[in-house]
Parts: structure tokens; C-alpha cells; sequence
């Protein structure tokens, strides 16, 4: 975890087990009202809507990054979720849970693709407007693939398409380094 406010950072590595008050209690060390749970799939970890839950009733803005194949049914309300739906280069498009996209808020969720190629984004496109992701969502985020897709021909796609949509490129590895890890 880093607060891009005061620049402290603390990282749960995989081997690393944590209880939720100490969690919580690292937390308020940063005094950063904005925590996001993220890494790998947080919703997977037992304990995982408990912490949201308690990050909630201290008062914290909670964002949500979930790989989007756990149900978000019971994710406590207050929280925003990023809904990364996987498209078919990733190999893991199957594990897709699909009802989670009917749960979205307009007002809080926002949802990611991430692209590596034209049958990705033409997947997007498709799920978009089944789901009616511009109308029911904060923001749908197209990601390209690290290194696998050109982003002037992403670029041009989006355009062309005429979506609400917003390019995310993922700066730090145009900053550090593809391999660099912990920024």
C-alpha cells in the first residue's frame, strides 16, 4: 500500500498474514482517506469483506480493484468497485462472472478492459453494449496489454467508436519499467 498524499508505503506480501485490526490500525498510520484493495483478487481472501466492511465504518473512501470472477454480491455498498472484465487473449475470459456486471452503479463502479488485440476490443465493445456499461457505470477504463497491442491503433479504435470511454495506460511502467515492482 502507498498514500499519495504523505508518501508512506507498507506492502502484505502473499507470505504475510495479517488480522484486520492490525490491518486497519496500519492503515490509520497513514492517515490517508483513500484505500484501495487490490492485488491479485482481493475478494478470493477470506477476510476481505470484513476489512471493507471495517474500512467503511472508520470513515475511508474504499476502491475495490477485483479481477471481476468473485461475486461482488456482498461487497458493502459504501465501497466503490473497479470491475476488471477479462477479455478473450487473457485466456481467463470463461471465468468472467457475469452478474457482477449487472450490479454496477453509475454513480460509484467503473469497469476495465484490458486489450491485446482487435478480437479483445471488439469483445469490449460487445459487452459494453450488452451490458449498457456507458449508461450504468462511472467510467469504463480500456487498458491495453503491456507491450502487445499498438496504442495509436487503440487509440484511433476508440475514437472511431465514438464510447465513453478513457485510455488507461498503466504509467509506471512507461516511468520505471515493465519489471520493476512496489511503485
Amino acid at each position: 500500500m502507498r498514500c499519495t498524499w504523505c508518501d508512506s508505503e507498507y506492502t502484505f506480501t502473499g507470505g504475510d498474514h495479517f488480522t484486520v485490526d492490525q490491518i486497519l490500525e496500519k492503515v490509520r498510520e497513514f492517515g490517508c482517506p483513500l484505500i484501495e484493495v487490490t492485488g491479485g483478487e482481493p475478494l478470493a481472501q477470506r477476510e476481505a469483506f470484513n476489512l471493507i466492511e471495517q474500512l467503511c465504518e472508520a470513515g475511508y473512501e474504499v476502491l475495490i480493484e477485483t479481477g471481476g470472477y468473485v461475486s461482488t454480491e456482498a461487497v458493502d455498498p459504501r465501497a466503490k468497485i473497479i470491475l476488471d472484465v477479462k477479455c478473450p487473449a487473457s485466456g481467463e475470459a470463461e471465468r468472467n462472472h457475469w452478474p457482477n456486471l449487472d450490479r454496477v452503479r453509475a454513480d460509484k463502479d467503473e469497469v476495465k478492459f484490458v486489450i491485446a488485440d482487435r478480437a479483445d476490443w471488439e469483445f469490449a465493445t460487445e459487452i459494453i453494449a450488452r451490458y449498457q456499461l456507458e449508461e450504468r457505470t462511472r467510467a469504463i477504463l480500456i487498458s491495453p496489454a503491456w507491450n502487445q497491442i499498438d496504442l495509436q491503433e487503440l487509440a484511433n479504435w476508440i475514437v472511431q467508436s465514438r464510447l465513453k470511454v478513457r485510455l488507461q495506460l498503466q504509467l509506471h511502467k512507461y516511468i520505471w519499467g515493465a519489471d520493476v515492482h512496489g511503485v
